[in-house]
């Protein structure tokens, strides 16, 4: 028994009773996490605030700022009863027992450690807005994604900014939400992992936290463990998720070169129990809020410490997958005939992956970029995410007149592909594998390109160039029919998936 699990049982006894738990940051973590709370803590009061007003009132309306399947019906089970979204931040840090950091932990963007390190400027506001406005006993849990020994530093504000009355814990919780799937991975998580000091009062502060979680959670899968360790537990995770892309996309551009399908070779090394198969979709890159700011991160944390190996081994992870993003997107302009100048690409998926509105460091923005540089224009489409969210995204770091001249945003997939020389698959929704291609080709410029990204078009390859596209997918290199267009009197059959007809 290590001495984490010796104080939680010898302290059960003596634990502090959290009634009121307020959230900081209602965002992607926030939101979703402390609804889960709210719906399997019926007895406890949960209370989310932001100074983003708009976000709140999204959160209070029937149309919340973010996507996640399952989320509404949670949110709708227990809003306004014991679940509420907030824009009076000190009244619900005041009330609270337990506190969630879940603000936002951007890569800084300037200064020392620029485009590596976490920017804490958020996580150090709300601990100094938590201990000018505080009183009495207060749990304060660092939620968000944070370098190691971050916790540290939020012990130092407020030892040196609280009056003697005051006394705080500070605990390390990170999230293991995947986007898409965060609600079932609230419900049903692999583990809880909570870090805090080996203390009396550290005990009993994770014994708090620890009691909220048992309400769902068996206790074997709620781990504890010193405030360090959970910190750097969150990086290593997202960093080995990344790796494993990185890798199996390494492999994708030797087997389009040699011949091989990467989707087999994944699944023939898949089978290896030492392996797995998790995690061996060649695409053309991660994307979302944290594989490439924790890797970096990472590096940057191992480069501080004098661990430049170290730093140079996660650093590979992020180039190849720059890598992938660039190979993908010189691919479309070579079969493009060395051109996509003034050509119109279809591009399909805007979020970083399917099931989700969200697009940060979504492959699709990188790839985008690549081919406005050669003066393509692209017609957009993404079934949730945003026309405004688009446009943000493209006009960061870019003249805002370029992206209006050469990006259209389109609500129909039939729509941006018509008059298209190419469609470019970014995302695995699974619409795109159920579109009237029939359709979308006779709209077409002729020779007709489908690039997919995703590979989810895999099992319509031989329908689809029935029909007349000449096919490119990552990691495979697609024989190509002789004659790609169809004879004028031949029609795709109905029976096939590629082909749907509509009724008149």
């Amino acid at each position: 028994m290590t001495s984490f699990e010796y104080g939680y049982h010898s302290l059960r006894s003596r634990m502090v009773e959290v009634k009121r738990i307020c959230c900081i940051g209602a965002g992607y973590v926030g939101g979703p996490t402390c609804s889960v709370i709210a719906q399997m803590c019926p007895e406890v009061m949960v209370t989310v605030v932001d100074v983003n007003e708009d976000r709140i009132r999204a959160w209070n309306s029937e149309n919340l700022p973010i996507f996640e399947p399952g989320l509404q019906e949670v949110v709708e089970s227990c809003r306004g009863i014991n679940l509420f979204f907030s824009t009076d931040i000190d009244k619900a840090i005041q009330d609270a027992d337990l506190i969630f950091i879940s603000v936002n932990t951007p890569t800084k963007t300037f200064g020392i450690g620029k485009g590596r390190a976490a920017d804490l400027k958020y996580i150090e506001a709300c601990a100094r807005r938590i201990a000018d406005v505080s009183s009495g006993h207060k749990i304060v849990v660092e939620k968000s994604t944070v370098p190691v020994r971050a916790a540290e530093s939020i012990r130092r504000i407020f030892n040196a900014n609280t009056k003697s009355s005051l006394n705080f814990q500070v605990l390390s919780n990170p999230e293991f939400l995947a986007e898409g799937t965060a609600i079932s991975d609230l419900m049903n998580p692999d583990r809880v992992l909570i870090g805090g000091d080996e203390t009396p009062e550290g005990q009993r502060a994770i014994e708090a936290l620890h009691r909220i979680y048992e309400h769902w959670v068996p206790k074997s899968k709620i781990i504890t463990t010193n405030t360090w360790s959970s910190e750097l537990s969150k990086l290593a995770a997202n960093a080995f998720l990344a790796q494993r892309i990185s890798s199996i996309n390494s492999i994708s551009a030797l087997c389009e070169v040699t011949g091989a399908d990467v989707e087999e070779v994944a699944h023939a090394i898949g089978t290896d129990q030492r392996i797995g198969s998790r995690f061996l979709k060649a695409s053309v890159g991660f994307g979302g809020s944290c594989f490439q700011k924790d890797v970096l991160n990472l590096v940057y944390l191992c480069e501080a410490l004098n661990l430049c190996e170290v730093a140079r081994y996660w650093q590979q992870v992020i180039e190849i997958n720059d890598y992938q993003r660039k190979r993908f997107s010189s691919r479309i302009i070579g079969c493009l005939f060395n051109t996509v100048t003034d050509k119109k690409i279809a591009l399909l998926g805007f979020a970083f992956k399917k099931d989700t509105g969200d697009t940060r460091e979504s492959s699709s923005i990188y790839i985008s970029r690549y081919l406005m540089d050669e003066g393509a224009r692209l017609h957009i489409y993404d079934p949730k995410v945003k026309k405004e969210q688009i446009v943000q995204d493209l006009s960061y770091g870019d003249d805002p007149s370029r992206v209006s001249r050469l990006v259209t945003i389109s609500a129909d997939p039939h729509d941006a592909c018509e008059d298209a020389h190419a469609i470019v698959i970014c995302t695995e929704w699974d619409m795109f594998k159920e579109l009237d291609y029939k359709r979308i080709y006779d709209a077409m410029l002729k020779p007709a390109f489908i690039f997919d990204g995703r590979r989810i078009l895999d099992s319509l390859h031989e329908q689809l160039q029935y029909i007349g596209f000449q096919v490119e997918t990552i990691g495979k290199r697609v024989k190509q029919r002789v004659s790609l267009t169809p004879k004028k009197d031949t029609t795709t059959p109905d029976h096939h998936p590629a082909s749907k007809r509509t009724k008149q």
